[in-house]
């Protein structure tokens, strides 16, 4: 397999720690979205919306989408599984994983922060501040949702989910930009528990070969 994604992408980084997790080896693909490399004409080949991740299957096929790719993933490599077995189950994972993936992420990629930036004028601090708003927000209720569920080492359960890959990218890019992570006990809570793992670890920003300090 083949992954196209930048090392800071929140949404690349879920895949590459579904990757992990899962045991699956892949080719580390750049695009350098800073650059813009997101917009070349052999990368919109790739992706017509020029976004990244994508996957390159085994099998040549490209799948978009992280939250697709790491179902994909989940369906065709079933151990160790990162949804639970029961339906609700796999429908509150769903539903704590998109409140970051559909909730907070798309407010604060780094398209929208450019546009705030080169097309509306915004100032630096400004910018910054409208990021730490919107993801504190968010996981203010992401922590109210984790406290409505059972006691947990991570989001849902005792072993990583969907729900954690989401999380963990989203709380290292918080970090960047100075969120104040105070009172989300449950969620830093999980963060944390993410941390101790190997996969988790290999999965980082700082292991990437596109790294830049």
């Amino acid at each position: 397999m083949k992954l196209y994604n930048y090392f800071r992408s929140s949404a690349s980084f879920r895949v590459r720690i579904a990757l992990e997790l899962k045991g699956l080896g892949y080719a580390y693909l750049p695009v350098h979205l800073v650059k813009g490399e997101q917009k070349l004409e052999q990368y919109g080949a790739i992706s017509p919306a020029g976004l990244v991740p994508t996957l390159e299957t085994d099998q040549g096929e490209l799948i978009g989408q992280s939250m697709a790719i790491i179902e994909y993933l989940d369906e065709t490599h079933p151990q160790p599984p990162l949804l639970p077995a029961d339906a609700l189950g796999r429908a509150r994972v769903r539903a704590l994983a998109q409140s970051i993936a559909c909730e907070i992420h798309p407010l604060n990629n780094l398209r929208v922060l450019k546009y705030l930036v080169r097309e509306l004028k915004v100032e630096e601090e400004a910018k910054n501040t409208w990021y730490r708003h919107w993801v504190r927000s968010g996981l203010e209720s992401f922590e109210q949702e984790l406290r409505r569920l059972p006691a947990a080492t991570y989001c849902y359960g005792d072993t990583p989910t969907l729900a954690d890959c989401c999380l963990v990218p989203q709380v290292f890019n918080g970090q960047r930009f100075h969120v104040d992570f105070g009172g989300l006990t449950r969620t830093m809570a999980a963060f944390e528990a993410c941390m101790k793992l190997p996969a988790f670890q290999r999965a980082q920003p700082a292991n990437c070969p596109d790294n830049e300090g």
